[in-house]
């Protein structure tokens, strides 16, 4: 399966919202979302896995009902933070496709670029 950039952010920010301290969030937090009308569920599961090997995912446990997912790990919350805005994520996705390369390391390199560059602008600005 191809990996789709949008499905990670997408996995990324329905974990966010979900998890909380103590408590994982399951397959029901996404079906109660709106990612099953964007994405298969065999999309959804694929990307999780692809997240969870990437190190966003703190942690990920495969169940015969689906999954339960503890939080976004430290680099999950960072990469997440940089691409919060659609602006910062579509230049992230734009320059992904320049260099040829949509891989979650590439992508998480890229957003924190995206991020340098937009602070260095700003502190010129002051």
């Amino acid at each position: 399966m191809e990996l789709n950039p949008d499905c990670i952010r997408d996995i990324l920010l329905v974990v966010e919202k979900n998890a909380t301290f103590g408590q994982w969030i399951d397959t029901s937090a996404f079906e109660k979302s709106d990612i099953f009308s964007r994405y298969t569920a065999d999309q959804v599961i694929y990307h999780i896995r692809q997240a969870q090997w990437a190190g966003l995912l703190q942690q990920v446990k495969w169940t015969m009902d689906g999954f339960i997912i503890q939080d976004l790990s430290p680099e999950g919350h960072e990469f997440l933070s940089n691409i919060r805005q659609d602006t910062n994520w579509n230049q992230t996705k734009k320059i992904a496709a320049k260099v040829g390369s949509f891989s979650v390391s590439t992508l998480t390199t890229i957003a924190s670029g995206v991020i340098s560059d937009l602070i260095k602008k700003n502190l010129h600005l002051s």
